[in-house]
């Protein structure tokens, strides 16, 4: 994998700013990472860190439309939200690369937070979570598997938040709170990636965002799960095409051992049509129409799924057995080295893909800053060649077990 070069200043404020400079690019990003995300709220206010993404569009006083300064220089921009952190970026050319500066500081310090863009956006994330979570088949599978997997940790609810009602009757006085709260840059890490020199970089970021100054941020005592004992089950009906079948054990998080054991072990059952769920559950067997392993990546203690969707007439149990026996296959048998090396190779090839991008890259500094190891985005692609047959075989029979699994059987109504 390609060395990635960055250099880190943090500003007296608390900002911390990343530089990486690539000139085989006429462009240049600035990315700005908010350490705030759902498991950051309150249990009975959930879905701001979300809200709040929506709310930082809304202009400012002196720029009533943040969208119109980037469209004019050519640029664009977007930001997404999950449970650990809020993530915004900014793209333009080069030639205009101080204009994401003025805007990012800009609406981290006098962002318009009236009545009249609480309501907007308020509908606009209520009408989300209609359309993703309440209305859409399966659209609830989330909120149900969460709830059963975490009795403690704020990961129990998806980023859109636990209930309607919490975004419903949110406030001025709360959004406002959050903003004073959260946005602030010493919450903040700035990477400035693209054809832009290290020095004026600095020079705009101390320009922009020195005089900020710093806030309170709230302490978050996260609790720590507890390991699962017995096992978990939850039955639910719904109108939808076909019934599903999901089982999730928790998982190490990201900076913990078996976590690159984990992320393997997914891609080993159900990546591609030569992984093991598609050979024998969907080919051979003929049980589901899809069946699919994933983790959720979380930081804190994290969700191994398997998930699958039944043909019509097979037996919910038979396919629950089917998936089990290609559980415990994994840890009776192990997985041999020929098999862990191929999926390993799809993993590197991915990865150095994925450091192509110039957007990519700037996104991934931030996120490795916020781990608190910058330097994993050059060190990943050797924590995934140290696993072997002996290491993937200890992490599923550590964590892939009866006694710590949830199982939600997601039935359709024409089964009852």
């Amino acid at each position: 994998m390609s060395h990635i070069q960055f250099e880190k200043r943090n500003l007296k404020n608390g900002l911390t700013v990343i530089h990486h400079l690539d000139t085989n690019t006429p462009f240049v990003v600035v990315n700005a990472l908010y350490k705030v995300g759902a498991k950051h709220e309150q249990s009975t206010k959930t879905g701001f860190a979300h809200l709040f993404e929506h709310l930082m569009f809304e202009g400012t006083p002196d720029v009533p439309y943040f969208d119109g300064p980037l469209q004019e220089s050519g640029g664009e921009n977007n930001a997404f939200t999950n449970n650990d952190y809020t993530n915004y970026y900014d793209i333009v050319p080069d030639i205009n690369a101080e204009i994401p500066f003025w805007l990012e500081a800009d609406r981290m310090t006098q962002l318009n937070i009236n009545a009249q863009s609480l309501k907007l956006q308020k509908k606009v994330v209520i009408e989300e979570f209609k359309e993703n979570y309440i209305n859409p088949p399966y659209g609830d599978i989330q909120h149900i598997l969460r709830s059963m997997l975490y009795q403690k940790h704020p990961y129990q609810w998806p980023t859109i938040g636990k209930d309607i009602q919490h975004i419903q009757k949110a406030t001025l006085d709360d959004v406002k709170r959050f903003y004073q709260q959260y946005y602030a840059p010493n919450n903040c890490i700035l990477v400035i990636g693209g054809n832009l020199q290290q020095d004026t970089a600095f020079e705009w970021a101390e320009k922009w965002f020195g005089q900020i100054p710093p806030t309170m941020i709230p302490e978050h005592h996260l609790p720590i799960e507890a390991v699962q004992t017995e096992t978990r089950t939850f039955t639910h009906y719904a109108d939808v095409p076909q019934s599903m079948i999901i089982i999730a054990f928790l998982m190490p998080g990201r900076l913990e051992d078996g976590y690159f054991e984990a992320d393997l072990v997914t891609d080993i059952l159900s990546s591609g049509q030569s992984s093991r769920f598609y050979q024998k559950l969907v080919k051979e067997r003929k049980l589901f129409s899809e069946i699919e392993a994933y983790i959720s990546g979380s930081i804190d203690t994290g969700m191994f799924v398997v998930e699958g969707r039944l043909h019509d007439n097979v037996d919910i149990h038979e396919a629950e057995d089917a998936i089990w026996h290609e559980i415990f296959k994994l840890q009776e048998e192990g997985i041999a080295e020929m098999e862990i090396e191929k999926v390993k190779n799809q993993m590197v090839t991915y990865m150095k893909f994925s450091d192509v991008s110039l957007l990519n890259k700037t996104i991934n500094l931030a996120y490795y800053e916020l781990l608190g190891n910058i330097n994993l985005i050059n060190e990943e692609e050797q924590e995934y060649e140290k696993i072997n047959a002996e290491s993937t075989q200890s992490f599923c029979n550590e964590f892939l077990n009866k006694h710590q699994s949830n199982t939600l059987y997601y039935l359709s109504s024409s089964c009852k």
